[in-house]
């Protein structure tokens, strides 16, 4: 069974990073066709993705967060890491990482991904 868990700060002060890891358990993040996602759900909004890492280390950014996003892994710890710069109250969301076989791009559908952490939830603040 994979578990994927979140875990970071849940208050960030506007304009600095937000920094999060995802540890995954059974199973490794570098198993052929694995695409390892973070996506995110503002207040009373729909799910968004960010990006992700597969499990060839490439990267995928969604246009509207590319300039502010970097996601890379530690494959000796099974994590996954996001950093988005620059944040702004506009941020302010649970933040989920996720596992899929594919790599899916645009709209996040919750059916698209198999195996989901339980979300933190991340708040822009001064």
């Amino acid at each position: 069974q994979v578990q994927l868990q979140e875990s970071g700060p849940g208050l960030v002060k506007p304009s600095q990073t937000l920094s999060l890891t995802c540890t995954v358990s059974g199973g490794s993040i570098t198993s052929s066709d694995r695409y390892w996602s973070w996506i995110r759900q503002p207040p009373g909004k729909g799910l968004e993705l960010i990006g992700y890492i597969a499990y060839s280390g490439s990267t995928y950014y969604s246009p509207s967060l590319k300039s502010r996003t970097s996601i890379s892994r530690d494959t000796s710890k099974n994590q996954f890491t996001l950093q988005l710069t620059s944040v702004t109250p506009e941020d302010t969301a649970v933040y989920y990482c996720a596992r899929s076989l594919r790599p899916y791009t645009g709209i996040a559908f919750r059916s698209q991904y198999d195996y989901w952490g339980q979300g933190t939830q991340v708040t822009v603040s001064s």
